[in-house]
């Protein structure tokens, strides 16, 4: 999913220590669970929403909706039972018959969902999508209200992962049809079968609340009366208010992890994010790959972070270190490309020079659009100072700041040269970021294209061997990274200043990050 910076902060304040007050440094583009694709929204939905399974500590799958999992022999047909006792909060039953609505209009072409690649796998998905088939030939069936049935092409190794993200679970027809084009753009044009509820967004503003859901069949284990919400974009801000004991917790800048790290309440986030530059490439400049690994290896990562500050690491791949393991080795280890991604000034201008040639200029300008965060400027600043450095008067570039939600559109509609893009696994398996960047993904927003890369995933997802996929996926990723069709720049992990009187989040690497449901302020 697409990421870019959260923070986490709770109260000590007279809230009889059941409200947790919680920061965020982007605002929300979208509730809808069809069009959603970055980290905030996603983890709204994590905890105003609720499908099969949830995600608990370190990934494992806990019960959700569904009571009981049957699969068959041949790995192909999953049957789900469904607990009577949920409702949505507007009174009506969850049933079967939701979620078999949800997964039809997500892969729907007309819905336009960035996401509905996931779906591939299931019955027919492929050929819906493509607009060969009617969504009711999707795989998924209601047997009654309570029986869910998934029939599968082929077996997906990740599947019930898959069942504990956001984008597969229910959603109430007639709340989407009465609202329409309004669906999931505000608090009030949503409907609720999580922990808790969402109020008070109104579609642009910066501050917002959860409450706990009252229908929620689960509400006894849920300890927090509510969450409130304000997006902060500059760190020093939320720093100040932990300071002053108005939150909880803050996410650090550079200099404040330089000051505080080793002292108490200081706490490292691991993620399985990766942050990389992205070029449109349906400019000339940047269809050249000699330009993509000059702009590379222009790049001194180990001088880049030190900027950046915090706990990131420089990366040499696309998948992050520690996202999964290959016969008890890092898969990220297995695809490092130390070759084309540390810094080598001399070969970066050789190249340069090269492309230029190629492309009959003798100098090149172009913006590199980011965030408006604090964190987002600086890394922008420092990568434009870096190519000045490496390139001289041969290239000018430019720097473009805004709003989170707006970088997302800018980037899907590819109005950009080159984008400061981040990207957070969906499930603990490298296809959720090797996907992105196959031809036709949609989420493939630079338009990179190469023939042997998209033949050797779809190859990985119809292999007849654990070693053929990892092999498949193997040989994809260094095609990827030594072509450049995207630049890798560093792994994000999160400081933190949390009171230690915050207990019970649950913080997973990949997926939707956060998970308050047994989250409580001890005393």
């Amino acid at each position: 999913m697409s990421a870019f910076t959260l923070a986490a902060c709770g109260s000590k304040s007279g809230d009889s220590g059941k409200t947790l007050h919680w920061e965020d440094s982007a605002e929300i583009s979208t509730l809808d669970p069809s069009k959603v694709t970055d980290v905030v929204g996603f983890n709204q939905l994590n905890n105003v929403t609720e499908g099969l399974y949830r995600l608990g500590k370190d990934s494992k799958i806990t019960p959700g909706l569904a009571t009981k999992t049957t699969v068959s022999k041949d790995g192909l047909t999953y049957t789900f039972t469904l607990r009577k006792d949920a409702k949505w909060s507007n009174g009506d039953k969850v049933t079967a018959k939701d979620f078999v609505y949800s997964w039809q209009r997500t892969v729907n072409p007309k819905t336009g969902s960035q996401y509905a690649y996931l779906f591939s796998g299931i019955k027919n998905a492929d050929a819906i999508m493509e607009g060969k088939k009617s969504v009711s030939e999707l795989g998924v069936k209601a047997d009654g209200d309570y029986k869910l049935v998934v029939t599968l092409d082929k077996k997906i190794p990740y599947f019930k992962l898959l069942m504990g993200f956001p984008l597969f679970f229910p959603q109430n027809q007639k709340v989407v049809e009465k609202y329409g084009s309004k669906y999931g753009t505000a608090s009030k044009y949503f409907v609720y079968d999580g922990p808790f509820k969402q109020e008070g967004w109104t579609g642009s503003n910066l501050s917002w609340k959860l409450v706990k859901n009252d229908d929620y069949w689960d509400k006894k284990a849920v300890k927090l009366d509510k969450i409130t919400y304000q997006v902060v974009k500059d760190s020093n801000t939320g720093y100040n208010l932990y300071q002053s004991g108005k939150l909880d917790g803050a996410l650090l800048s550079a200099e404040q992890t330089k000051q505080l790290k080793g002292q108490k309440n200081y706490t490292v986030f691991h993620e399985s994010t990766t942050f990389y530059l992205q070029y449109n490439q349906t400019k000339e400049e940047f269809k050249n790959a000699n330009i993509r690994k000059a702009i590379s290896l222009a790049i001194n990562r180990k001088d880049y972070l030190k900027v950046l500050g915090g706990e990131n690491t420089a990366a040499t791949s696309v998948t992050p270190v520690g996202l999964t393991k290959v016969n008890g080795k890092d898969f990220q280890s297995i695809v490092s490309d130390k070759t084309d991604m540390t810094y080598n000034k001399a070969k970066a201008k050789e190249l340069f020079n090269k492309g230029l040639q190629e492309l009959g200029k003798d100098k090149l300008e172009f913006a590199i659009l980011t965030d408006d965060t604090d964190g987002a400027k600086k890394s922008v600043e420092a990568l434009q100072s870096q190519l000045k450095e490496a390139f001289g008067d041969k290239v000018t570039v430019n720097t473009q700041t805004v709003p989170f939600k707006t970088r997302l559109s800018r980037s899907t509609s590819g109005d950009f040269d080159v984008v400061l893009s981040a990207w957070g696994a969906d499930f603990a398996d490298p296809i959720s970021f090797l996907d992105l960047f196959t031809s036709n993904n949609e989420q493939n927003n630079g338009k990179w294209s190469n023939a042997e890369y998209d033949k050797l995933i779809a190859a990985s997802k119809n292999a007849s061997s654990a070693s053929d996929r990892w092999s498949d996926l193997e040989k994809a990723e260094k095609i990827l990274l030594q072509d450049q069709g995207v630049t890798p720049l560093y792994y994000r992990n999160q400081a933190w200043m949390v009171n230690d009187k915050v207990k019970g989040i649950i913080y997973n690497t990949a997926g939707a990050n956060l998970n308050f449901k047994d989250t409580y302020i001890a005393k």
